[in-house]
């Protein structure tokens, strides 16, 4: 038994769930793995968060050099290996009535959590199973719209502030589709010279949509993150995980990762409704939005998030030898391609159709999923 084993049969015992049945769950692209634990009619969840696994994140009022010297996940902000994020993220959502597990147990300093079992029944399988979708996507807009009632908190917790998602962490995010899929496509590395250039057309687009509405921004919303839970009323039929990289942010961020699903065609029609749904609901409950400064803020950062999975995939493929998200590239640069068709994004496309041509945007490896 690993070391790794042993600490966690001793927080299973110390926690109560000891002598549960423990059935690990598949993992996905992190360093955190699931278990469902089984006892008699009782059914929780085991959260396995390896503390040291990832970088660290930086405080929020540290500079750029300073996050660029703790790394990757300070520049973007992302939560690392932080169990205790997680369960203040868990419950601040909880407060605002929305279906995120309850934290039963926890040891935050070796990484374990004991979490309430939400099911298995995903937006994904649901879908797949012939599963209404426009029902699904509404209930899903109207959990954003829960969210978006009120401004981001400065604080999760006493000591969780919710980050910022600023330009820092955005052009970290696009650099990763010239970093990792660029060679991969073009055989070379970009030129400084394309590098700089694609930088400043990112921070111009993104300096003018700075300065607006802030809001808790999920960051991971999508259809693989989202469970069916209909026993239960208004929106908390919509279960919630994987939602500890939360960062104050666009109210556009997690409706266009909803609605420009990198796992499952999200068709036009659909996405139209589900925008629709999220503006009648944002206005049926006080908190109307400016319908045609909204729509361009959502082409720039469903452009931004593309680019940014682009790259992420790419580099799960050759960093991390998971060649199988290379399959959903096409799907991702199709999305892509459609975002920057809006006029505010004119210069980015003229530098993605130069620089990368739609005919290097397909990977000899890419298979339809």
């Amino acid at each position: 038994m690993s070391d790794r084993q042993t600490a966690m049969r001793d927080f299973l015992v110390a926690s109560g769930w000891g002598d549960a049945s423990v059935t690990p769950l598949p993992g996905d692209a992190s360093t955190r793995r699931y278990a469902r634990l089984v006892r008699g009619g009782e059914s929780h969840m085991l959260m396995d968060q390896p503390q040291g696994a990832e970088t660290p994140t930086a405080p929020p009022d540290a500079s750029e050099a300073e996050r660029q010297a703790l790394g990757y996940n300070a520049v973007a902000r992302l939560a690392g290996a932080d169990c205790a994020r997680f369960a203040a993220v868990a419950a601040y959502l909880r407060e605002h009535g929305l279906a995120a597990p309850q934290v039963l147990a926890a040891d935050h300093a070796q990484g374990f959590a004991v979490l309430e079992d939400l099911g298995d029944a995903l937006f994904t399988d649901v879908l797949a199973q012939g599963g209404d979708e426009k029902a699904l996507y509404q209930a899903a807009v109207e959990v954003l719209a829960r969210i978006h009632a009120k401004d981001a908190p400065a604080q999760l917790s006493s000591d969780k502030p919710l980050f910022a998602y600023d330009q820092t962490a955005l052009i970290a995010e696009t650099d990763l589709l010239i970093e990792w899929f660029a060679p991969l496509a073009l055989g070379r590395d970009v030129m400084n010279a394309e590098r700089a250039e694609h930088r400043g057309l990112w921070k111009a687009v993104l300096s003018k949509i700075e300065g607006g509405r802030q809001v808790f921004v999920h960051r991971d919303y999508h259809a693989q993150n989202l469970l069916w839970l209909p026993q239960r009323d208004g929106v908390a039929r919509v279960g919630l995980i994987d939602f500890q990289d939360a960062v104050a942010g666009s109210p556009a961020y997690d409706l266009i990762s909803l609605t420009e699903d990198a796992r499952r065609d999200v068709s036009p029609e659909l996405a139209e409704i589900a925008t629709q749904h999220y503006l009648d609901v944002m206005a049926a409950q006080g908190t109307p939005v400016n319908e045609p400064a909204f729509r361009r803020e959502m082409a720039v950062m469903a452009a931004q998030r593309n680019a940014k999975i682009v790259g992420i995939f790419a580099r799960l493929c050759k960093r991390d030898g998971k060649p199988r998200y290379l399959a959903y590239l096409p799907r991702v640069w199709a999305y892509l391609e459609r975002d920057l068709s809006h006029p505010a994004l004119s210069d980015l496309r003229d530098w993605y159709d130069r620089v990368i041509p739609k005919a290097k945007r397909t990977l000899p490896a890419m298979e339809t999923p």
